[in-house]
């Protein structure tokens, strides 16, 4: 059974920093391309950062230059580190696969860690 668990979340002054922590089981994040996503309040799903074969990262152009993705295969554990956060960076943040994963025809997703940043 494939289960991600996200942590790290909170809240957070404009400007501020949060690392976000995403560990799986019953899935290797080192043989996959993994992915942050995020849905603040009202909006859809969206995908904001992506490590391909643990080293090429690509960012949404709303995080770009303040996050960073990467990974720890020991510990099959995949990272954000938000920095320079804005009020527009509130939502749940999630981890999955670049595709999220899906068993049965139906995406899986974990509980998410909410970050809210606000004065």
């Amino acid at each position: 059974q494939v289960q991600f668990v996200e942590s790290g979340g909170g809240l957070v002054q404009p400007g501020g920093s949060l690392r976000l922590s995403c560990t799986g089981s019953g899935v290797i994040f080192r043989f996959n391309d993994m992915g942050w996503y995020r849905q603040a309040p009202g909006q859809q799903r969206e995908l904001v950062a992506t490590i391909i074969s643990g080293v090429r990262t690509i960012y949404d152009d709303s995080v770009k230059g303040r996050f960073t993705i990467s990974r720890d295969n020991a510990k099959n554990t995949v990272y954000l580190q938000a920095n320079s956060l804005k009020p527009e960076d509130t939502a749940v943040y999630y981890c999955n696969l670049r595709s999220p994963y899906r068993a049965q025809g139906v995406e899986v997703w974990g509980q998410g860690t909410l970050v809210t940043v606000s004065s």
